[in-house]
């Protein structure tokens, strides 16, 4: 009984969530994965790298495709630093694959932070 109540609650939190605080929430959600695999960088396998990267990379993409498009309603220069820092975690991505260096999630970590940061702030 307990579960199916959780369950329903789980459900309805999930509709009555703007689409600002679903993006942040995923954007946090990324950060938290690509922490745990830094943190845990020698123990971790190259699947579970892997999977934390190619989520957070997905996200990425959602967000670019979504924001930069003709019926986004967001001014065109954040349109422009949308697409820009997209493009810097594609990159910083495959940096952190090629070279193996757990530091190079640093910055991705950052931005996603900082981003659902700014999504949750302008809510307010």
């Amino acid at each position: 009984m307990y579960k199916q109540a959780a369950q329903a609650y789980q459900k309805t939190s999930q509709v009555a969530v703007s689409p600002r605080e679903l993006e942040a929430n995923l954007l946090m959600k990324a950060a938290a994965r690509l922490q745990l695999i830094k943190d845990e960088w020698e123990e971790s396998s190259l699947a579970e790298k892997d999977d934390a990267l190619v989520y957070n990379r997905k996200l990425w993409s959602i967000l670019v495709t979504s924001a930069t498009s003709e019926e986004s309603e967001l001014p065109q220069d954040i349109k422009n630093n949308i697409a820009s820092l997209g493009v810097f975690i594609f990159k910083q991505t495959m940096s952190v694959i090629t070279s193996d260096d757990a530091n190079k999630l640093n910055s991705i970590i950052s931005i996603n932070r900082a981003i659902a940061e700014g999504l949750r702030a302008r809510q307010e």
